[in-house]
């Protein structure tokens, strides 16, 4: 059985920073494909800059570490006319190019899709925006936590007397790399038949409207009713109870389907036995309420013993210190670690996907600014 990566052999030039667009390029870097990132010279792309807790490794932000492994720096001015030649005669080579800069700037710069077409007609090219390129908010800045307000998302999570409350990472950004992942994979299947290639474009709010999709087909279709969060604990706006999260005895319990008749009579509980199935959602708040009670009674173990066995879908609430020393987690093997040339190590994950049941491994970390730029040079003759 052959050990090749199904996209080895393919040539991504990645002109993006911070996350949507180079999420999406370590994700075709993970299965193969050769990404080579086309970054200003010294000061490289600005998402090194971004540190999550000021965390950094060998000078660059430790995300952009974790978003940036298996990839090669080229370090080129694209407003100095031979250094953009020479980008030209890489991108004549290259199988797909992304971007994320603002509407117009590449225009500007001599790099948009017409100009590049004309240079290499079966190029997939790819773009990222905030909010497309068209419209009042086109040349908003396209950031998570901006997006994930103004797309209606953060109006989701918590109780119903809780502010707004977004999602605690990048939701967004990860998405919308996925959703430009999926458009590459389809336009270079196209091309393969037809040998032209295609724009693909995608946008944070776009993909987060996607991302609700279950919500707003709901709203959309129940007399555009907004979405209400239970009083406490609920994982759902739009879930009967009990779907949500409780206080046991020593820690939590998140419930989720199952049915609502044997719930009852697993806890023989005589307070739950006037409510109906139907009930479930119209007095949600009330039937939590009883649940918080009775639940603080046992362990969450105690209760899952209790409802696995009879098919009440439950789980404990873990934080990361008791889900990563789980038995369940260590075999998945998802942790890696990355060697730099500093002799300092990159602890984080794998990529999820598996290939003919093996696992995918990042073999070499992030590339400083430039690092592969006379390498480059010489192989492609630039």
């Amino acid at each position: 059985m052959s050990n090749a990566k199904p996209l080895e052999g393919m040539l991504v030039l990645e002109f993006c920073q911070f996350l949507a667009g180079p999420s999406a390029g370590l994700r075709l870097a993970d299965l193969g494909a050769r990404v080579i990132k086309i970054e200003r010279p010294n000061h490289g792309e600005a998402g090194r800059q971004i540190a999550i807790k000021n965390l950094r490794v060998d000078g660059s932000s430790l995300v952009f570490h974790t978003l940036n492994r298996n990839k090669e720096s080229y370090a080129a001015n694209l407003k100095d006319a031979d250094d953009l030649e020479r980008v030209k005669a890489l991108i004549a080579r290259a199988d797909v190019m992304t971007h994320n800069f603002r509407p117009g700037v590449m225009e500007k710069i001599g790099l948009d899709y017409d100009t590049v077409k004309a240079i290499n007609p079966k190029l997939v090219y790819a773009t990222v925006t905030g909010y497309g390129t068209v419209g009042p908010w086109s040349a908003k800045p396209g950031q998570d936590l901006l997006v994930q307000c103004m797309s209606g998302l953060a109006n989701l999570s918590g109780d119903k007397e809780d502010g707004p409350t977004p999602f605690g990472l990048a939701v967004a950004d990860i998405v919308t790399g996925s959703h430009m992942v999926h458009g590459i994979l389809a336009a270079l299947l196209r091309c393969a038949k037809t040998q032209k290639g295609a724009m693909v474009e995608v946008s944070l709010l776009e993909s987060m409207l996607d991302f609700q999709f279950e919500v707003i087909t709901t709203y959309l279709n129940d007399g555009n009713k907004l979405p209400e969060r239970a009083a406490q604990g609920s994982g759902h706006a739009y879930l009967s109870a009990p779907y949500g999260v409780y206080a046991t005895k020593d820690s939590h319990i998140s419930l989720a389907m199952g049915s609502f008749d044997t719930l009852v009579e697993l806890l023989n509980a005589d307070e739950l036995k006037g409510y109906s199935e139907a009930e479930t959602f119209t007095k949600r708040d009330e039937i939590m309420a009883i649940l918080r009670d009775i639940l603080a009674s046992k362990t969450t173990q105690e209760w899952l013993d209790i409802f696995e066995p009879a098919g009440i879908w439950s789980s404990a609430v873990f934080d990361y210190e008791q889900l990563l020393n789980h038995e369940a987690y260590k075999v998945l093997e998802m942790d890696q670690k990355l060697s730099l040339d500093t002799g300092e190590q990159i602890h984080t994950t794998r990529c999820p996907i598996r290939l003919n049941d093996e696992k995918i491994f990042a073999p070499k970390p992030a590339p400083r600014v430039g690092q592969d730029t006379d390498a480059i040079t010489k192989e492609f003759n630039l």
